[in-house]
């Protein structure tokens, strides 16, 4: 478990917060520039809060309060940065076993051979760097990480400098990673797909302050984090099942709660589990069913709230799982809303978009 309250100063940037990660693996989430690096930073002992404490499985790495601050190199804790910082002189296994060879056999809890494998690297043993694509480079400063056997994982928006194709070639790895070595780690990305591809628990992070943390579903609906998570579409997330595609009509078809959803055409195979967004904005409502209508979803819903912000009402429809609706006040007026009233939310299948995999 990693438990910190610290607080740290850069120039004009104040970071301060509370932070307690229970599970095996969460994600770090926010945008550009609201500190997640410097955050990480301060774990590995790079950057020294001004005061707070920062606990690994109830080791302290730095007590402020007690004059405790452990060098790095004594934290055993594995940073990866966006640029994978690999020796240029360096083959790739000189890269790999540079660590691994300074540090005590004891403590050594992966073989090379074990790591060359899980990354498929081998063939790349005898290259320099600078003859790496960008994702090879990624997985051999993942290898590098891995061979120092650190207790926890830091994995500082990795992916962030390869284009789309690359990062789909990274995540599986990076899962490989969970689901083998079943090694900690807190994965720090401004982009949400990666995180949910890797774990749906996480910490959210705005202007150098935790927002909120847990479920990814819980967490995004929170009041103090709608504001980002409006500017984002991440209003209304469900957690769904992929039952059919009908590549004729464009159109999968997904299950939640015993409720079926049409969405764009997606590639992922029949069974697996995703999450969808969807912006309250693009929500309706409705007192009855629509006949003859080119919305092709309409779920009936029982209004749990209504909460007027500004000139806007956020309704809250309880369709099996709780979902936003941001209308007009006239809206409610005409339609007489009330809480504990039936309702009918209707989605157009294309307002949907795909987040990662679960």
């Amino acid at each position: 478990m990693l438990d910190l309250d610290l607080e740290l100063h850069q120039g004009s940037f104040a970071l301060q917060g509370r932070l307690t990660l229970e599970q095996s693996i969460s994600g770090l989430f926010g945008p550009s520039g609201c500190g997640k690096s410097t955050l990480l930073r301060a774990i590995a002992g790079l950057v020294r809060p001004r005061a707070g404490y920062i606990h690994l499985d109830g080791l302290p790495l730095f007590d402020a309060q007690k004059r405790i601050d452990l060098p790095p190199h004594r934290r055993r804790v594995g940073l990866v940065f966006q640029d994978s910082q690999l020796f240029p002189h360096f083959s790739v296994e000189r890269n790999l076993l540079y660590g691994f060879k300074l540090l005590p056999p004891a403590q050594r809890q992966f073989t090379p051979a074990q790591i060359i494998d899980l990354l498929d690297i081998g063939h790349l043993l005898h290259r320099r760097p600078r003859h790496l694509s960008g994702g090879e480079r990624q997985r051999v400063a993942l290898g590098r990480t891995l061979l120092a056997s650190p207790r926890l994982l830091l994995l500082d928006e990795p992916l962030a400098a390869l284009d789309e194709g690359r990062k789909q070639q990274i995540l599986p790895f990076l899962r490989r990673v969970r689901d083998e070595l079943r090694l900690p780690m807190l994965y720090v990305s401004h982009a949400i797909n990666e995180i949910l591809y890797l774990t749906p628990y996480l910490a959210v992070m705005e202007q150098g302050r935790i927002l909120g943390q847990g479920p990814f579903s819980d967490v995004i609906r929170q009041d103090h984090v709608l504001g980002l998570a409006r500017s984002l579409g991440l209003e209304n997330v469900l957690q769904v099942t992929v039952n059919r595609h009908d590549s004729d009509t464009g159109c999968t078809t997904v299950q939640y709660d015993h409720h079926e959803l049409h969405l764009p055409l997606s590639a992922l195979a029949p069974g697996t589990e995703t999450w969808i967004a969807l912006r309250a904005a693009d929500v309706a409502l409705a007192r009855h069913p629509v006949p003859d209508t080119t919305i092709q979803n309409q779920v009936p819903g029982r209004v749990l709230s209504l909460r007027r912000i500004a000139d806007r009402v956020l309704a809250e429809i309880d369709v099996g799982v709780p979902i936003l609706a941001e209308i007009t006040v006239k809206a409610v007026h005409d339609l007489g809303l009330m809480e504990g009233d039936t309702v009918y939310c209707l989605f157009k299948a294309r307002a949907w978009h795909y987040l990662g995999a679960a």
